[in-house]
């Protein structure tokens, strides 16, 4: 017996039909709409890896900016 994947549980409760027509092996009709849809994903996947990125970006050059600023006071004080 194979594990039942919490995905499948998923599928199996939104679409009983989808389910067991995947789980048989038919053929979806709508494959453009489904590589539309799986395009969309990556290119949001793409823009929160960009989005993630800019954010540690912007972390560091404030604390950069931090440093810099108390290293200058630091070496006015001297």
């Amino acid at each position: 017996m194979r594990p039942i994947r919490s995905s499948e549980i998923g599928n199996y409760l939104y679409c009983r039909r989808a389910w067991w027509y995947r789980k048989t092996g038919v053929e979806s009709k709508n494959q453009t709409e489904l590589a539309a849809g799986t395009a969309l994903h990556r290119r949001h996947g793409r823009q929160v890896l960009a989005a993630a990125l800019n954010r540690a970006l912007g972390w560091f050059l404030l604390l950069a900016a931090l440093l810099t600023l108390v290293a200058f006071f630091a070496f006015q004080v001297l």
